[in-house]
């Protein structure tokens, strides 16, 4: 397989993006209808357009900060992708935002879970079949897995984090998930624990703080906050989602 892959011209990692953000949304609505919702459908429209919004900004913010060495090289508007912890973090702080605005004081982000994972699943597949431009990929390894994306055989990254999500996945199902949002809670404590895991092994980002790497700061301050800001089933106001 020759990477970057397109088809017919349209870059792979578009295609299933747009896949992943169609398939999340169809999720979440299936979600809302087997499983019910904790608010009402205009609040949940308001909220979703408030995850958005953070997780975009999130998304840049942080890819921003991971190729800030090269300032003054490119235009600060083309600096950066978009990364997925940045906008899990973004998310969460918009739909935090959103429900203060709205006054809703219930948990509702277990909701997004099966969606999110699904939706990153499927992004995931667009960032593997782009190869080296889309800075996803793992370290040179001699490993038989290992996947020559044009420069020798690296860990392919992409696909441990399809594993990931799916694994996460198959252990939630079987965690009792009676509190109102613990299944987002403890998702989020899986998928950034997995991140400053898998980070270590690539070296796509040369911006690095004692040695770790603004992705990985993120999990760290990420999982204190899952941690300790309030715990499952209390107010909005000590909760998160």
């Amino acid at each position: 397989m020759d990477f970057p892959v397109d088809f017919w011209g349209v870059p792979a990692h578009l295609v299933f993006e747009i896949m992943g953000y169609a398939a999340g949304f169809a999720l979440l609505m299936r979600e809302r209808r087997i499983h019910g919702d904790t608010v009402d459908s205009e609040s949940r429209a308001w909220l979703i357009l408030a995850a958005l919004i953070g997780a975009l900004l999130g998304a840049k913010l942080l890819a921003f900060v991971e190729h800030s060495d090269q300032i003054g090289q490119v235009p600060v508007l083309f600096l950066g992708g978009k990364t997925v912890v940045g906008g899990l973090l973004g998310g969460t702080l918009g739909i935090e935002l959103g429900k203060k605005i709205l006054g809703i004081t219930v948990r509702t982000g277990d909701v997004y879970v099966t969606p999110l994972i699904v939706s990153m699943a499927i992004g995931r597949i667009g960032c593997f079949l782009t190869g080296l431009e889309d800075a996803t990929h793992g370290v040179h390894t001699e490993l038989p897995w290992g996947v020559d994306f044009g420069d020798g055989p690296r860990h392919p990254t992409q696909l441990y984090g399809i594993i990931a999500l799916g694994t996460i996945w198959l252990v939630l199902e079987k965690l009792d998930m009676s509190i109102s949002g613990q299944r987002f809670q403890m998702f989020m404590i899986f998928y950034l624990f997995w991140r400053l895991l898998v980070d270590s092994i690539k070296d796509t980002t040369p911006v690095e703080l004692m040695g770790l790497t603004p992705i990985q700061w993120s999990c760290i301050l990420g999982l204190i906050w899952f941690f300790t800001y309030g715990k499952p089933g209390e107010r909005s106001s000590g909760s998160l989602v």
